[in-house]
This record gives structure tokens, C-alpha cells and sequence, in this order.
């Protein structure tokens, strides 16, 4: 686990520094010579670590007691930071996200996943349900915000999933399929790679697109009211 792997460095570290005092043997100590610039940058450097992986650990151990402050989460926006994806495959994970985040709190937990791979015919053990959440779990939270439920579909895109991974089974059963937009030439979504896209004209053309067709609907809504009123005209004479 990550934070096993924290805390092994962190008490390595602990051992080196404890066994260089320990070797002292309590004399005075000899100046040191003076570092040499790539000495002292990497001092700095082995001092930040050092601090980093104390806080990351300290972090990981509030969250798994249950005290740790929430931070405050930058505003997220999955249509600029999601660029390979067009807005009506993003829609379409968003609304398989809402589908199964049974409890609205905008989170698929443990449970809510193991009864969405039930549901997509492929059911994972309890273990196999943790290794899903933890392979985009960026927060440590246990559980999938919309923006690492989005991460699977991006990892499965770029090949960065394992074959027997429960993520890759998870998007391949979603029928949420890249290659209707964006992707040209691809039969499906695993066998697409995704393109460099000019994503700004990509994007605004889309929000015409939906425009034109709400104005459609709309022109098509009045035609139908005309004619009714006409009908009901025709009866009432």
C-alpha cells in the first residue's frame, strides 16, 4: 500500500539520521567543510523530500483515523481538462456516474462499485473492488469523485491499464463509445487512439450544434401548436 510504502521511507530515513548521531559518540563535532554548490541544492533538495513525505504520511494517517481536514478542491471543469473527450461522451459518463452514485453525495463508494460491476456482468471480490478505487484514487478517499471516474476512461484510452485490471473491464463494459466522435476511423473504443484535436473549434461547434438543435425543437413546437389551434378552429365554426 501506498501508505505502507510512506511510512517504510519515512522510518528509513528516521534509522539513517539516528545511527549518524549514534555514531558521534558524543564528541564535539568537526566543522564540516564548506558544501559546494551542488551539495548544498542537494541538501535543499533531501530536506523538502524529507518534509513532503513527512506531511503525505501525516495526511494518509489523519485520513485513515477518520480527522483530516477537507481541503478545498479547485473548481473542476472536464471539458477543458478532458480535451481528448467530446462533450456528449462526457455527458454520457456523467450520466452513468449520477446512475449509480445511489447515495448523491457525487461519489461512487465501495458498495455503489461492486454493485455496478454486478449490474455490468463482470462482479469483483472485495479486494478486487479497493485495487479499482485505489488505481485513480488521487485523494486517498476511498472512493471515486466524477473527475476519477472520468481517469478511467482517459488511462483506458491511453493504454495505461493492465489487461486483468477491473477498470479496464468496468470501461469496456460501459458502452460509452469515444469512436462516435472525435476518434476517426475506429471501430470501437479500445481500438482508437486518441488524436491531438483542435479542441476549441471542437468545443464551440458542439455548442452550436446543440443551439441549432434546441432551436429545431423549438421551431417544430410551434408548427404543432399552430396546426392544433388551426384544427381547433375548424371544429368550433
Amino acid at each position: 500500500m501506498a501508505s505502507e510504502e510512506l511510512a517504510q521511507k519515512l522510518q528509513r530515513r528516521l534509522q539513517l539520521e539516528e545511527s549518524g548521531a549514534e555514531g558521534d559518540g558524543g564528541a564535539a563535532p568537526t566543522p564540516a567543510p564548506a558544501p559546494s554548490g551542488g551539495e548544498e541544492e542537494r541538501g535543499s533538495l533531501t530536506g523538502s523530500a524529507g518534509a513532503e513525505l513527512s506531511a503525505k504520511l501525516a495526511r494518509r494517517h489523519d485520513i485513515n483515523e477518520g480527522a483530516a481536514q477537507p481541503r478545498l478542491a479547485a473548481v473542476f471543469n472536464p471539458y477543458t481538462e478532458f480535451k481528448e473527450f467530446s462533450r456528449r461522451q462526457i455527458k454520457d459518463m456523467e450520466r452513468m456516474f449520477r446512475l449509480y452514485d445511489s447515495g448523491r453525495d457525487g461519489y461512487i463508494d465501495l458498495m455503489e462499485l461492486k454493485l455496478m460491476m454486478e449490474k455490468l456482468g463482470a462482479p469483483q471480490t472485495h479486494l478486487g473492488l479497493k485495487n479499482m478505487i485505489k488505481e485513480v484514487d488521487e485523494d486517498f478517499d476511498g472512493k471515486l469523485s466524477f473527475r476519477e471516474f472520468l481517469l478511467i476512461f482517459h488511462k483506458a484510452a491511453a493504454g495505461e491499464l493492465e489487461e486483468d485490471s477491473g477498470l479496464l473491464t468496468l470501461a469496456k463494459l460501459s458502452e460509452i463509445d469515444v469512436s462516435i466522435e472525435g476518434v476517426k476511423g475506429a471501430k470501437n473504443f479500445f481500438e482508437a487512439k486518441v488524436q491531438a484535436l483542435s479542441s476549441a473549434s471542437k468545443f464551440e461547434a458542439e455548442i452550436r450544434a446543440e443551439q441549432d438543435e434546441r432551436k429545431r425543437e423549438e421551431e417544430e413546437r410551434k408548427h404543432r401548436r399552430a396546426a392544433f389551434r388551426e384544427l381547433k378552429s375548424a371544429f368550433t365554426q
